[in-house]
């Protein structure tokens, strides 16, 4: 039996200036990203449909078999159920038409942050995954990370930020 689809927040809009951690997990959790070409693509397509759904991408990381991003609402109409679902479907159409397979499982994991929780330390924890999963030493070394607000530089300041929440 297949795994039921995460379930939203009821009476939430997903709409606004949130800031959300997604990740989304491939069909059958196969390592599609193991090819760097599919991986750079998918990189390039957080950036752009971000541009046009707007939502800035504060970090993206594509591991093997997975993706993850924190992104943030710029304006009052900013849909991330919209930009998720228009993410996923551009990024697994050159997949789909290559080898027939669906890239993406059904549904995705979301976590809105709140007030409390700090951009840079969920940023931090999300650059790390690479690390953790022993794919790198370093940030520098990976290639499937990035920003739109901050700098490879920044980000690699970030990860040494423990995640959780931020202290008044």
């Amino acid at each position: 039996m297949g795994r039921k689809r995460p379930p939203r927040i009821p009476r939430f809009e997903y709409v606004g200036l949130h800031a959300y951690s997604l990740t989304i997990c491939t069909q059958d959790r196969h390592s599609a990203f193991g090819d760097p070409i599919l991986a750079k693509g998918v990189c390039t397509q957080f950036l752009h449909i971000g541009v046009d759904y707007g939502f800035e991408i504060i970090v993206h990381c594509v591991m093997p078999d997975h993706a993850h991003a924190l992104v943030q609402g710029l304006r009052e109409d900013s849909c991330f159920v919209k930009f998720v679902s228009m993410f996923k479907q551009r990024s697994a159409y050159a997949y789909r038409s290559a080898n027939g397979h669906r890239l993406w499982q059904e549904g995705f994991f979301d976590h809105v942050l709140r007030d409390d929780e700090s951009l840079l330390g969920v940023a931090a924890y999300i650059v790390n995954n690479p690390i953790r999963a022993g794919l790198c030493r370093t940030l520098a070394e990976y290639p499937f990370l990035g920003s739109s607000r901050y700098t490879i530089r920044e980000l690699m300041d970030a990860a040494q930020i423990k995640p959780g929440r931020s202290r008044p």
